[in-house]
């Protein structure tokens, strides 16, 4: 009988297969990735992350209902296959939004990619201002990269964009109290801070 594999925190940078990756059980309480064929092992998101989470999701999901001519899938369950020399990469950002999202599922992720991807974190600055930065810019679908900051404080975040020009990002910064507007969405105004949205 084959006993399998449970993955805990103290397994992280452990070399795998994405096969061995999709099959293995773990401990709760953590976020697992495969990144350049190597577990990748996060603390699960806080109370006020997944706040924060919860309502760019519920935004992008609102613009989406209104706009599915611009995107009409939006997750908080995606994985995204990132070309790598080193092995399998397949970050898994906060929220995926997609257009031209097929009407029935795909069988795999690997089928599908979206135009924008959402981070929301308040430590390990190194994940999703360094490391995500360079794996989402090589995949060509993605547009913008936003990145929510909770590190000075949990309920009006810092917000990164990393929006895409010439096959590179262009960066711009974004505090609590501004409303940000991009081509991509267009019509769309999104409150940084979901207190400015509540007061609007």
């Amino acid at each position: 009988m084959t006993t399998m594999l449970r993955l805990v925190p103290a397994d992280h940078g452990r070399p795998m297969t994405l096969d061995e990756f999709l099959e293995a059980d773990h401990e709760e309480g953590w976020h697992y990735e495969l990144i350049e064929g190597s577990l990748y092992v996060s603390p699960m998101a806080n109370p006020p992350q997944d706040w924060t989470e919860g309502y760019v999701y519920d935004q992008l999901r609102n613009y989406s209902q209104k706009r599915p001519d611009v995107i009409n899938h939006v997750t908080r369950k995606c994985r995204i296959f990132v070309p790598s020399p080193k092995g399998v990469t397949a970050p898994e950002p906060d929220i995926g939004a997609y257009c031209d999202y097929p009407n029935a599922p795909p069988q795999s992720w690997r089928e599908v990619s979206p135009v924008l991807v959402v981070e929301v974190f308040d430590s390990n600055a190194e994940k999703d201002l360094q490391r995500n930065v360079e794996l989402y810019e090589q995949v060509e679908s993605i547009q913008e990269y936003w990145v929510f900051d909770l590190r000075s404080d949990p309920v009006n975040p810092v917000m990164h964009v990393f929006r895409r020009e010439n096959d590179t990002w262009v960066k711009s910064e974004h505090s609590a109290d501004d409303v940000y507007e991009t081509d991509l969405l267009p019509g769309m105004q999104l409150p940084v801070s979901k207190k400015v949205s509540k007061g609007r």
